[in-house]
């Protein structure tokens, strides 16, 4: 699997970049699918969703999301 650049949304509702998921979490991608999936170093599955080639891409097929860098998901006391 290989990140590819693009969007996707969280479970927040907020537009996340691939290139930047957040909590320094591993992201990966499946080439040639709308998929990404979210992942802990170990592997554990965090979080999946549909893959987007942009933020227009979300407004058009879903409601609007807005930006949130990846830094800002994830804390320790929600287990991360």
């Amino acid at each position: 699997m290989s990140t590819t650049a693009g969007f996707f949304v969280d479970w927040d509702g907020n537009a996340r970049s691939t290139l930047d998921p957040g909590w320094r979490l591993p992201l990966r991608s499946r080439s040639g699918r709308a998929y990404v999936a979210i992942t802990t170093k170990g592997g554990s599955l965090v979080h999946e969703g549909t893959f987007y080639r942009s933020v227009a891409n979300i407004e058009r097929r879903a409601s609007s999301a807005p930006g949130c860098r990846g830094a800002s998901w994830g804390s320790k006391a929600a287990g991360f």
